[in-house]
């Protein structure tokens, strides 16, 4: 049986389609991935479809009808509840942020990024200035990018020490780098109702941890009280970092996703780039 053009259409149709459909799971699941509360709710929903599929193979009645009226109306109050995180999530659909971050640096450019980064923090810490440093990676900022003051500025430690000096009215807010630049001063971000987060700590801290739950950033925290150094990274947040841990951590995280190979002897590379620098 010969194949025709009807038919060749109507595979290629099919595969476009099932093709889309994967493509938006991929995208909830690449988002899930990095948003703590949003991968919290896809377990709890799991769980759920778990529980439901268990009770009706042992005859489970009641679960089972709790579970049933649990999986009918849950999407409505899903949507409610986290209205915000759904909400980031399309606004990041259409930012163009579907391949990744939207630059890959170089190592030079990694090396510089974090040799300005590390001596800013050390001059900060120091003179026990406050500071919140966010860099962008594969999740878009850019709702918070459009309500803070943009700068489109080359990075440097010295314009990073002058926007969080206490006389600078942008002292109060935090930073966002993009790439190689310093993209805005002042930006304001959620902050964490984690109960793991120590009461003792402000709100620097707290929207450092806050932005990691909801994104993929690399947030870096200066106490003004203490001057100890922190960083909030996959809804985590690390206390009382050396200036060696911040500069390895920074070199870690930034490498690009695609370089598989990246051994030691990379790594031992980019260490005497550094030194070198300094």
């Amino acid at each position: 049986m010969a194949i025709t053009w009807i038919d060749i259409l109507s595979i290629l149709r099919k595969i476009a389609d099932i093709s889309l459909v994967w493509l938006v799971f991929y995208f909830i699941i690449k988002n899930i991935r990095y948003n703590v509360k949003l991968s919290l709710l896809f377990k709890g929903v799991i769980i759920i479809i778990a529980l439901k599929i268990v009770s009706d193979w042992l005859g489970f009645v009641t679960i089972g009808v709790l579970l049933e009226y649990l999986i009918q109306w849950g999407p409505i109050a899903l949507i409610i509840v986290f209205q915000p995180e759904i909400r980031n999530i399309l606004e990041q659909l259409g930012r163009n942020q579907l391949l990744g971050r939207h630059k890959v640096l170089t190592v030079d450019e990694r090396e510089h990024l974090v040799y300005e980064i590390v001596n800013a923090v050390d001059y900060l810490r120091k003179e026990r200035i406050g500071a919140l440093i966010v860099l962008e990676r594969d999740i878009s900022l850019g709702n918070y990018i459009d309500k803070a003051k943009k700068l489109y500025a080359d990075l440097s430690s010295d314009l990073l020490i002058a926007i969080f000096y206490e006389g600078n009215p942008l002292h109060d807010g935090g930073v966002i780098i993009q790439g190689d630049r310093i993209t805005c001063a002042g930006a304001v971000f959620p902050t964490s109702n984690s109960t793991k987060l120590n009461r003792r700590l402000g709100t620097r801290h707290r929207a450092a941890l806050g932005l990691a739950e909801e994104t993929d950033a690399i947030c870096l925290v200066v106490s003004e009280e203490t001057g100890r150094v922190s960083i909030a990274l996959k809804g985590e947040m690390l206390y009382n970092l050396t200036l060696d841990d911040v500069r390895m951590m920074l070199i870690d995280e930034l490498k690009p996703k695609q370089d598989v190979d990246y051994t030691e002897e990379d790594v031992v590379e980019e260490e005497e780039i550094y030194e070198e620098d300094k």
